[in-house]
């Protein structure tokens, strides 16, 4: 009898433990769906060099537009990340800050500023709510 009851509080102890595990594996899933995830996730991305995993923030179909000498240039989705890639670990200095633009349940655009001593570079982002979460759908950049 006493190895009975050795045997199950052994067992309730593997299971509480195991419900535990995938409260924090379901949180840590549903926390990547949030909006406030992919712009933090992204900002890390571009002002501390944190890219490790960043292409799951974008949508397959992401595109970045900038100006430059009064041209506009695009990119897609690998040129986005590869530029990311370049830029791994590095601290850029600067101050960063954003603001909601406009938001409501299926979409938000979100200025990103990141103030350098002498100029600053703006970055509007766009992001749609999927089925795998905020999305970020377009950036347009800007360096004034």
């Amino acid at each position: 009898m006493k190895t009975l009851k050795t045997l199950t509080a052994a067992l309730l102890i593997i299971f509480t433990s195991s419900a535990f595990a995938n409260d924090n594996d379901d949180t840590k899933k549903s926390e990547k769906l949030l909006m406030d995830y992919t712009i933090k996730r992204y900002i890390n991305a571009i002002s501390h060099g944190e890219v490790k995993g960043i292409s799951e923030i974008f949508d397959n179909d992401v595109k970045m537009t900038t100006t430059r000498n009064n041209k506009i240039e695009s990119y897609g989705k690998s040129d986005i990340l590869g530029s990311l890639k370049f830029t791994e670990n590095a601290e850029q200095n600067c101050s960063t800050d954003y603001k909601f633009l406009e938001m409501n349940p299926t979409q938000a655009v979100v200025k990103i500023s990141m103030n350098y001593d002498g100029f600053s570079k703006v970055n509007v982002v766009s992001l749609a709510n999927t089925a795998k979460g905020w999305r970020i759908t377009n950036i347009s950049t800007s360096i004034y």
